[in-house]
């Protein structure tokens, strides 16, 4: 996203996440951590707008960065109203116990205006890794 261009109020965004780690589907003797996240994406905007793509970073604690770009999220690009949200979980794999995700979603408002919404980073951490 480019930090020298602001979109006005009515083509935002909000987008917060709730990581889990998956003791269930998680080999840490192999180096495989996996977590799900539960993102919500809401339209703070004044027009409604379409989730056109997405595009993450995940960052493991040895500094390996996988880059995730795609269609939609979760096989949707749904649309959303002003003032509606939008909820799905999805999953990551890294190879130590903590790490960050971030990333953006290319959305375009329904007046064709085309912008981005950066997904705040956030932490993957194994329970009881960190103080």
């Amino acid at each position: 996203m480019d930090s020298q261009f602001v979109f006005p109020s009515e083509y935002l965004c909000e987008v917060e996440a709730e990581p889990l780690y998956l003791e269930a589907y998680s080999s840490p003797e192999s180096c495989k951590y996996v977590f799900a996240y539960t993102i919500r994406i809401l339209n703070t905007g004044e027009h409604p707008v379409k989730l056109l793509s997405r595009y993450w970073q995940i960052m493991d604690a040895n500094g390996e960065v996988q880059e995730v770009s795609g269609e939609g999220v979760v096989g949707q690009q749904p649309v959303l109203e002003p003032g509606e949200g939008f909820e799905y979980t999805s999953s990551a794999v890294i190879s130590t116990p903590v790490g960050t995700m971030q990333g953006s979603y290319k959305m375009i408002a329904d007046d064709g205006t085309p912008f981005e919404t950066e997904i705040p980073a956030f932490h993957l951490q194994m329970p009881r890794i960190l103080h």
